[in-house]
């Protein structure tokens, strides 16, 4: 097929080019470099070198003998570009990850709360109205996140997009109605992932666009199979307070002696998958596309949930590290259950990668390899979601910041 994909220089954006260039597909990659922008805002790198998006592309090439064709487009700002795009090249699919994809980002003030709407809710609805004015069949595969779902439970298991329901009639009858399963966002990151299934349902009703929303857990791990084909081809691996994704950031503390950062009880469960299932997941999804006029296709993308707690003692056990409990700028419950149904990739043929020793050791080795990279300071996650949460963020948990003496 030939494969728009958008958003192909990021997280999970690259290692997915990779793995479908090498299945053969025609990749495209439309990408406004922004998270690249974010890191010199932010005044952070990746732990992992990156070169610019035009070196990778030359070095795959150079690897496999296959192309990755990049186009500088901005999504939510040049929606003529975009359509001409569509019209020009007609992909046969557009998986799109072109959204700002952090959370505290999205809450660390009101220009970034008005940048992540924008950016995101831009993207996905210019993309959807170009795809309606040109009329290209494609199938639309989006990643959505679990966070929709606001990380509670009410003891029963969240099911993959919808949930039937019995509303009473004026007549006093029941009627039995399918709806999308209520989202409860926790961030202005998560709101704009909600924002974009009800698109996605309008689209898909009113002109049967074919769309498969994915919605998927916190990512751990660093490498794919392409990705260890050369050591440029490596994903960037985010540890900053941001940007870093938990089991991730445990896993460099514990490489650089720096304490686990556990905010409050660390009772939050949450939802994971490794990079590897994440781009197959991808693949699967594209494989399975619903027909025009059919609803809207929702995966929950995830292979196993943890508690934050549970994980940050299984480092510590494993590499010796110590555990530091802090106060929690996210306004959540303390505690929380999650049982999630994620019986749709199974059946299409997962087999799950689940938290294994041998790959934490790899999390390890890459964090150790590049240490010389880390910046201490920026690892304290202090975006915070609410100015009273702000004021008891901890700032220094090392305690190296100079005290005062009186």
């Amino acid at each position: 097929m030939k494969i728009a994909i958008l958003g192909g220089d990021g997280f999970v954006g690259w290692p997915t080019c990779l793995h479908l260039s090498e299945q053969g597909h025609e990749i495209h990659i439309l990408d406004n470099l922004s998270r690249r922008w974010i890191d010199t805002e932010l005044g952070v790198q990746s732990l992992t070198p990156m070169d610019s998006i035009q070196e990778r592309c030359r070095i795959w090439h150079e690897v496999t003998g296959r192309r990755l064709n990049f186009h500088l487009i901005d999504l939510a700002k040049e929606y003529e570009r975009l359509k001409s795009w569509l019209a020009e090249e007609k992909p046969d699919a557009v998986i799109h990850f072109a959204e700002q994809r952090a959370a505290p980002y999205s809450m660390k003030s009101d220009r970034h709360k008005v940048y992540t709407v924008n950016n995101n809710t831009g993207a996905t609805h210019n993309l959807l109205a170009a795809l309606v004015e040109t009329g290209i069949d494609a199938h639309l595969v989006h990643l959505g996140t679990m966070g929709v779902y606001g990380y509670s439970s009410v003891g029963a298991a969240i099911p993959e997009g919808y949930l039937d329901v019995d509303v009473e009639t004026l007549s006093g009858d029941k009627a039995s109605q399918e709806i999308l399963y209520p989202t409860k966002p926790g961030s202005v990151y998560h709101m704009t992932k909600s924002l974009d299934q009800i698109l996605f349902q309008f689209y898909a009703q009113n002109d049967g666009l074919r769309i498969t929303d994915l919605h998927q857990g916190i990512v751990w791990g660093t490498h794919t199979d392409q990705t260890r084909r050369h050591e440029q081809l490596i994903n960037r691996f985010d540890y900053d307070g941001d940007y870093g994704t938990v089991l991730n950031r445990f896993l460099i503390q514990a490489a650089i002696g720096h304490p686990l950062t556990v905010h409050g009880t660390g009772g939050q469960t949450r939802a994971f998958i490794h990079i590897q299932d994440s781009v197959r997941c991808i693949e699967l999804a594209l494989q399975d596309a619903p027909k025009s006029g059919e609803r809207v296709r929702i995966f929950n993308q995830m292979t196993e949930t943890h508690r934050v707690r549970d994980l940050a003692e299984m480092v510590a056990k494993k590499t010796g590290a110590k555990l530091s409990f802090l106060p929690n700028p996210r306004k959540e419950a303390e505690e929380n259950d999650l049982v999630v149904k994620n019986d749709k990739f199974l059946a299409l043929g997962l087999d799950p990668i689940t938290l294994q020793e041998g790959l934490l050791d790899e999390v390890v080795e890459v964090a150790k390899k590049y240490a010389h990279r880390i910046d201490r300071s920026r690892v304290p996650a202090v975006s915070a979601w609410t100015r009273d949460l702000g004021a008891r963020v901890e700032r220094d948990p090392e305690g190296r910041a100079l005290r005062t003496v009186s």
